[in-house]
């Protein structure tokens, strides 16, 4: 599988994303069992956040990587408002807790909330020369957010909604972040539940590619993130059939012509557009 240096570690192209995890308690085992078996297929990047069932996510997470700590590469993300200088050292601890785990590979921004920036990764440094986290982040960002951000220090990535429909990163932030050896984080790969996922993988030009490839059309849709270059996937998958299907994707070599007629069903954006957010 592809691999790209972000931070302070080497990590998959593909993750595994853990939103809506950590809300329904009948479902724990489910979700911790689905992370481990993400870890055994080699997803070994696991996204998460304090906002995600307001901690919960962070301890399914906690659970799902008992005993093998060396396997993970963790990602977490501080909520806005907790990002004061001292609020998100505080946080942070929280999530340490959660996580049960002593540092946190990469912890993100949110989303820009009234904090100052240069408050919020002030709070950042303090954590990683503490050694509480290795490397810190931003999500939701748009270029002028991720330019005022350069002034006050170096995000080791952007997190953003990116998908086959959802396209616009690529007329100006994607390409920027390329030119300074960036990654982008890609979440929401498949969309989400609902007619906009139906749209997605119902769409006549995604299926065509698909049958030709003899896959479905979630792979092609997956396979078609990871292509792109400089950019990490982290579809959240509880079942262990589309957790097999995520990991088969990324093996998916998507030819001109697949790349052509995919252009052709979901068009790249042709002028600047506000940044798509869930």
């Amino acid at each position: 599988m592809k691999t790209l240096r972000m931070g302070a570690g080497e990590v998959p192209a593909l993750g595994q994303g853990t939103w809506n995890m950590g809300e329904r308690a009948a479902h724990r085992r489910d979700e911790v069992r689905a992370l481990q078996l993400g870890l055994d297929l080699g997803l070994t990047l696991i996204d998460t956040a304090e906002m995600y069932g307001e901690g919960g996510a962070e301890e399914v997470v906690g659970a799902a990587i008992a005993g093998r700590r060396d396997d993970a590469y963790i990602v977490s993300k501080v909520y806005p408002h907790n990002a004061s200088y001292d609020g998100v050292r505080e946080a942070c601890e929280r999530s340490l807790r959660r996580l049960n785990i002593d540092s946190i590979d990469l912890y993100l921004l949110h989303w820009q909330g009234h904090h100052p920036l240069a408050e919020t990764f002030d709070g950042f440094e303090a954590l990683k020369q503490a050694g509480k986290i290795k490397a810190w982040g931003v999500s939701n960002f748009d270029l002028e957010n991720m330019e005022e951000a350069l002034t006050y220090g170096a995000p080791a990535t952007n997190q953003v909604l990116y998908n086959l429909m959802k396209r616009g990163i690529e007329f100006d932030l994607l390409p920027w972040a390329r030119q300074r050896g960036m990654p982008v984080m890609a979440y929401s790969p498949l969309e989400t539940q609902g007619r906009e996922q139906a749209a997605l993988l119902g769409h006549p030009g995604l299926k065509a590619v698909a049958a030709a490839h003899g896959v479905t059309p979630a792979q092609i849709a997956l396979a078609w993130v990871l292509h792109q270059d400089g950019v990490i996937a982290i579809p959240k998958a509880v079942d262990p059939v589309h957790l097999r299907a995520n990991r088969a994707a990324a093996d998916i070599a998507l030819s001109a012509d697949d790349l052509a007629a995919l252009d052709q069903a979901f068009p790249p954006p042709r002028r600047r557009r506000a940044l798509d957010m869930r």
